[in-house]
């Protein structure tokens, strides 16, 4: 399948305070109609917050530099994104991981699966967490290390789900355990979806648009005896208390999304909320964390 996309503008600036990027995205949204806003917390340890715009056509340059002077950011930098076959390149770039007994594939691969491997299927056009970055290859590894350890049946929760990699792969190994996938984001939701069922999971997971565990079917299904949070940073702390109260005494959490000079924070968060370090995985720039419920 090839899907090529026209080209296209971006517009990129920063600002030191989460309350102005959020003013600004708001403001860009309402006044330039923009295809896109996205307002990051950056991941370098600056303490600044990206605000980032996308246009089908060239945007208003003036404009633009109004809106960043009114909310103090640094004048945008705005790019011009040439037609691009995302997926060819996707395609091109991406090969089989291996996490265990878990084989994350794309159907370009699927006569290189092993047969002794948890296949998990994930298309390359599905861009929301393909199971090569090193977060998700941290939260599979952290769970094989947990299999191995022990065994731990009861609902399992994974927040932030994106392509709902780290769902399926829990669905796999307990063929009698609820299993929700959950996202803030109605596209990773609709992608999720597609996934559980291209890999035969259908009626097995669950997956609904939730901020946190902000939603009916997460709240029934507590306790849960692991919880999967591959997000950021600051979204880890903030959910720390929330994710203690949907855990089960005893039972456990996989974090990432975690550069490594974070990872005392996230820890000392959840020390506070009730959890114990069980084990610590380091791939590159990213940090997993292994937590047990007291």
């Amino acid at each position: 399948m090839s899907e090529i996309t026209p080209a296209s503008w971006t517009a990129l600036t920063t600002l030191e305070d989460r309350a102005g990027a959020e003013g600004l995205g708001d403001a860009l949204e309402l006044q330039l109609e923009p295809d896109g806003v996205g307002v990051f917390e950056m991941e370098d340890g600056s303490g600044l917050w990206e605000v980032g715009v996308y246009f089908a056509e060239a945007p208003d340059e003036t404009a633009l530099a109004l809106l960043a002077a009114a909310y103090g950011a640094r004048p945008f930098t705005i790019s011009e994104v040439p037609p691009t076959d995302w997926v060819a390149h996707v395609r091109r770039e991406l090969r089989p991981v291996e996490a265990g007994r878990f084989f994350v594939y794309g159907s370009h691969d699927a006569e290189s699966v092993p047969a002794d491997r948890v296949a998990l299927l994930i298309e390359a056009a599905m861009a929301f967490g393909t199971g090569h970055h090193g977060t998700t290859q941290g939260c599979l590894q952290a769970f094989e290390a947990l299999l191995q350890a022990e065994r731990m049946p009861g609902p399992v929760a994974d927040i932030g789900a994106g392509t709902a990699v780290l769902a399926m792969a829990a669905a796999m190994v307990w063929e009698d355990v609820p299993v929700i996938a959950s996202d803030i984001d109605a596209v990773a939701v609709e992608v999720a979806a597609a996934n559980v069922a291209e890999n035969g999971l259908a009626g097995r997971i669950e997956c609904v648009e939730a901020a946190g565990f902000g939603h009916p079917v997460l709240t029934e299904a507590a306790p849960f005896a692991l919880i999967f949070a591959n997000i950021l940073k600051g979204p880890l702390i903030d959910l720390a208390p929330d994710l203690a109260a949907h855990a089960a005494p005893g039972g456990h959490a996989i974090l990432s999304g975690i550069l490594n000079p974070q990872a005392e924070d996230v820890i000392a968060a959840y020390t506070a909320a009730g959890f114990a370090l069980a084990d610590r995985l380091t791939l590159g720039d990213w940090t997993t964390l292994t937590l047990r419920r007291s």
